[in-house]
C-alpha cells in the first residue's frame, strides 16, 4: 500500500511539474469551455439581410413586405423590382436570400389560383438559408391566413368561424430538451464530452510517452495502477467542471439525471486514461503523441453519432467507432444530462466503457512490466 500511494503521489507530482502535460490536463480544458462556446453565444440566427423583388406592385405585395420587415429572423434591406439586381447583390455577400413576389400575384389570389412566391437563400450556410426561408414562410403565410379569414367572412361566417374553418386542428410546438433550439444547446454539450477526452489523451500519452522515451515506464503492475488512478484525478475534476459548472454558466439543458451522469463520468474517465496510456507506450514519444493524436479529434466527431447519422456510415466505421470512449460517453451523456433518462436507458453505453477500461488497464498493466 505505501508503494502505491507513493506511485500515486509521484504521478500526481510529474503531471503537475510538466508544463506540456499541464497545459493539456488542465489549462486546455478551461479555455475550451470559454472559447468554444463563445463561437454559438447567439444560439440563433437573426435578423438576416434578405431582398423583395416586388414585380407586383400592389397593395398585397406592400403588406407582405411590411410582414417580412417586421419579422425577427430576417432583415430586408433591399426592396427592388429587378431581379437581376437582388441576384447580384446575392453573389457579392450582400444579402442572404431574397423572395420574389411575381407579376399578377394579387389578381391570381382574388381570382382563387395558385399563387407561388420563390425564395432564394444562399445554401452554402445551412443556418442561415433555413431563417431565410422560414422568415419569409412565417410572413407570407400570416398575410395569407389574413387574406383567407377575410373571405371567409365575406362568404358570411363570424370571425370565430372563420377562424375554425381555415384551422380546425390548432398546432402548438415547444422543442422540449432544447427549448430555444439554438445550434449551440445541440452541439457544445456532445463536444465538450470529446474535449474531456482529447485534453486527457494527448496529456496522458504526453506523459507515458515521454517516461518511455527515457527509460522509465516499465514498472510492477501496482505501480501503474496507481499510475493509472492518478490520471484520473485531473479527468474527474474537469469533468465535474463541466457538468457542475459549464453547462450551467452556459444555460446548456442539463440535471436531467444528475446521478446517472456522475455515474458515466466515474466509468469514462478511466477509459480514457487506459486508452491514453497504452497510446503512450505504443508511441514511446513525447511529440509523437501529439502529432497523432492531435488529429484524431474531427473524425471521432463524426463518429459520435450526434453531427452525422449513424445509419450512414460504413458497416465498419459503424462498430470501430465504439472503441473510442467518446462514442459511448456522448450517447450516455446526452441521454442522462439533457434528455433525464433512467439509469435502465443507458445500460449499454455505460457497459461500454466498463469493458474498455477494464480492457485497456488489464493490457496496460501486463505491458507495463516489459522493459522493451
Amino acid at each position: 500500500m505505501a508503494s502505491f500511494i507513493r506511485a500515486f503521489l509521484d504521478t500526481l507530482r510529474n503531471m503537475a511539474g510538466d508544463g506540456a502535460v499541464l497545459l493539456l490536463l488542465v489549462i486546455a480544458p478551461v479555455f475550451y469551455s470559454f472559447f468554444y462556446p463563445w463561437f454559438y453565444a447567439r444560439e440563433v440566427v437573426q435578423r438576416v439581410p434578405v431582398a423583395v423583388v416586388d414585380q407586383d406592385n400592389s397593395g398585397l405585395a406592400r403588406q407582405m413586405l411590411r410582414f417580412a420587415s417586421a419579422s425577427p429572423r430576417v432583415d430586408v434591406v433591399m426592396t427592388t423590382g429587378d431581379e437581376g439586381e437582388a441576384q447580384q447583390a446575392l453573389m457579392r455577400g450582400e444579402i442572404m436570400g431574397y423572395a420574389l413576389l411575381p407579376k399578377d400575384l394579387k389578381r391570381h389570389v382574388v381570382r382563387r389560383e395558385d399563387a407561388t412566391i420563390p425564395v432564394y437563400a444562399n445554401g452554402a450556410y445551412p443556418l442561415i438559408a433555413k431563417q431565410v426561408q422560414y422568415g419569409f414562410a412565417e410572413a407570407f403565410g400570416t398575410v395569407s391566413a389574413g387574406v383567407e379569414l377575410r373571405r371567409l367572412t365575406a362568404e358570411g361566417q363570424s370571425q370565430l368561424q372563420a377562424a375554425s374553418s381555415r384551422a380546425p386542428v390548432s398546432l402548438r410546438s415547444a422543442a422540449m430538451f432544447n427549448p430555444t433550439e439554438g445550434y449551440g444547446s445541440f452541439v457544445v454539450a456532445a463536444v465538450s464530452i470529446l474535449i474531456l477526452q482529447q485534453t486527457l489523451l494527448m496529456g496522458g500519452a504526453l506523459l507515458i510517452g515521454g517516461w518511455r522515451e527515457q527509460g522509465q515506464a516499465a514498472a510492477p503492475p501496482h505501480v501503474w495502477l496507481a499510475r493509472l488512478a492518478a490520471l484520473c484525478v485531473p479527468g474527474w475534476l474537469t469533468g465535474l467542471y463541466y457538468f457542475g459548472w459549464v453547462f450551467i454558466w452556459q444555460d446548456l439543458p442539463r440535471g436531467g439525471n444528475p446521478w446517472g451522469a456522475a455515474l458515466l463520468l466515474a466509468v469514462y474517465v478511466p477509459a480514457v486514461a487506459g486508452l491514453a496510456a497504452l497510446a503512450g507506450w505504443w508511441l514511446a514519444n513525447r511529440e509523437r503523441a501529439i502529432q497523432v493524436l492531435l488529429f484524431t479529434s474531427i473524425p471521432l466527431v463524426f463518429l459520435g453519432g450526434f453531427s452525422w447519422p449513424v445509419e450512414a456510415l460504413p458497416t465498419a466505421f459503424q462498430w470501430l467507432r465504439w472503441l473510442s470512449p467518446s462514442t459511448a460517453a456522448i450517447q450516455g451523456s446526452l441521454q442522462l444530462n439533457q434528455l433525464g433518462a433512467p439509469f435502465e436507458a443507458v445500460l449499454f453505453p455505460i457497459s461500454a466503457l466498463l469493458l474498455l477500461a477494464l480492457t485497456t488497464w488489464l493490457t496496460m498493466l501486463w505491458v507495463g512490466r516489459l522493459r522493451r
